[in-house]
């Protein structure tokens, strides 16, 4: 059997292994009714809403932002 041939024939094993995961993936997904999925949406907005967002951190200071310029300008 020519290389090529066994290469082709695997290739085209791998692309219907793969269309056969997708398949099985939407069929997963499709199974929740839409009040699951909304259940679902509400519960992860709730979670992210009550964490509480993190401090800004202050602007840097004028000496930093110079420090840094001239540290990049050096740097080429």
């Amino acid at each position: 059997m020519n290389v090529w041939k066994a290469l082709g024939l695997a290739g085209m094993a791998g692309v219907a292994a793969t269309g056969a995961l997708v398949v099985r993936s939407e069929r997963k997904r499709r199974a929740y009714a839409p009040d699951e999925v909304r259940d679902q949406l509400h519960q992860r907005f709730a979670a992210l809403s009550s964490e509480p967002e993190p401090a800004a951190a202050p602007p840097p200071s004028r000496g930093r932002q110079l420090r840094d310029r001239l540290r990049f300008s050096r740097a080429r």
